[in-house]
């Protein structure tokens, strides 16, 4: 069983009706332990499957176009690819990745807001011609180097919350639109549709209903300067919950069947990203280093009160960071905590923690505080929820490697496929048979991090 990353030869297990996705991590927990102890990934790809199942349930007919930068590697695009997914370009080298898959250039959008000229005019090569724009700047830039453009306007929209007062923050105004508009039509280039984005961490859905009427609004000043628009994407912000998915549903259903009724003729799109990739990836790390600490910063809040003076505050060194695996730490919080992967008693103490990059920098913290029981130098800790953002573009820092991948798939997850009559035979050769999983005892699993 073998991993790739960014090879085309990269392979899919088809796990055994008695294999789970926990005991593929437990059998590379003790491959790696006695190999070399790298940290990596196991990718259920049978959750991206699940997920656009889920979506065309409820969103249908609104069409996804995944965000590549969210997570490039080969196993994902394939599969979304192969599901009729479109696809949502910020660079050249995504643009490239995706029609190295055969997509067809109507099905990816160049979603960049600060475009390279150069990316515009590789864009224009490749016929990849909707793209969004959302200053009078950057559309000059793209009627000079892309005479077939054809724009979604993005207009922004007021979903911002305390946490993300400093966040950039893309789109423009109503009022700027007409401006826009006016500049378009003395530059020749077309204006098709809307976009805006509604950020997943944002609370009150009647942003949306704010955010269709805007755009609405924009579709009837188009109609003034002679454009014809027949495209509104609504952006991305799908957090993967089925929950979330039904409450957005429901609260923009009824606006898009008053204001972009099917009549109309206008497409529907979004782009959602963590929606499916984020909890189809799991990350293994071993600890490298090991310190105790003489000081109370490291508390989590609660715990002052039952902790005993005496008592030591860790910190761990783990191999994999901000410089890595965790690089979307730097601008959010970790949306997932730490699992000992090694067994311990119900009873047995835990200790103020922090987990810390290996490469020594002050940012490269991962948890700030954390309780955990206390942990021995190559014990292995496990992240869900890893698939966004923590898999694009490579480091180059400090010499990181990225860990390798194990894809896996279940067998039903494979028969839906089959049945749906969307597995093309280039991506059934990728898949292998995953018979069974090494048979350990309790006490030589758990004992191989030891």
């Amino acid at each position: 069983m073998k991993g790739f990353l960014e090879d085309a030869n990269y392979s899919i297990g088809l796990l055994d009706e008695g294999a789970t996705l926990a005991d593929v991590i437990d059998n590379c927990i003790y491959e790696h332990t006695h190999t070399g102890k790298k940290a990596f990934y196991v990718g259920d790809l049978g959750k991206l499957v699940r997920n656009n199942m889920q979506w065309q349930n409820v969103m249908a007919p609104i069409k996804p176009f995944y965000p590549v930068k969210c997570n490039s590697t080969p196993g994902v695009l394939e599969i979304l690819g192969t599901l009729g997914v479109g696809f949502a370009c910020s660079s050249k080298s995504e643009m490239a990745l995706v029609q190295d898959l055969g997509i067809s250039p109507e099905n990816i959008i160049y979603t960049n807001p600060c475009k390279q000229a150069s990316q515009i005019k590789y864009a224009a090569k490749a016929g990849i011609n909707i793209m969004t724009c959302d200053n009078d700047i950057e559309l000059k830039k793209i009627s000079r180097n892309h005479p077939n453009a054809k724009l979604l306007l993005h207009i922004a929209t007021e979903d911002i919350t305390a946490g993300e007062e400093m966040n950039m923050k893309f789109g423009t105004t109503l009022k700027n639109c007409r401006h826009l508009m006016e500049c378009a039509k003395e530059l020749g280039v077309q204006i098709v549709g809307v976009k805006f984005h509604v950020s997943g961490s944002c609370k009150d859905l009647q942003t949306y209903i704010h955010a269709l009427s805007d755009a609405r609004c924009v579709f009837d000043m188009a109609e003034e300067f002679g454009f014809k628009m027949n495209m509104l994407d609504i952006g991305g912000g799908f957090t993967g919950s089925e929950l979330q998915l039904e409450e957005v549903n429901h609260v923009i259903r009824p606006l898009l069947d008053v204001y972009f009724p099917k009549e109309s003729g206008v497409n529907v799109i979004a782009e959602p990203g963590c929606y499916y990739v984020s909890s189809a990836f799991t990350l293994a790390v071993n600890v490298i280093a090991k310190k105790t600490v003489e000081c109370d910063k490291l508390l989590p809040s609660g715990v002052e009160q039952t902790r005993n003076d005496d008592e030591p505050v860790f910190t761990y060194y783990i191999n994999d960071g901000v410089y890595g695996s965790f690089a979307s730490k730097l601008s959010e919080k970790l949306n997932t905590i730490p699992e000992v992967h090694k067994k311990y008693k119900e009873d047995e103490p835990l200790f103020a923690s922090s987990l810390w990059g290996p490469s020594c920098d002050e940012l490269d913290q991962i948890v700030e505080n954390c309780l955990l029981p206390e942990l021995s130098v190559g014990d292995w800790l496990i992240f869900d929820n890893m698939g966004s953002g923590t898999l694009g573009e490579q480091s180059t820092f400090n010499d990181y490697q990225r860990p390798l991948i194990y894809y896996m798939m279940s067998f039903s997850d494979w028969d839906e496929m089959q049945d749906a009559g969307i597995a093309s035979d280039t991506l059934m050769k990728n898949f292998f048979f995953v018979p069974s999983c090494i048979q350990l005892s309790p006490e030589e699993r758990f004992s191989t991090a030891a």
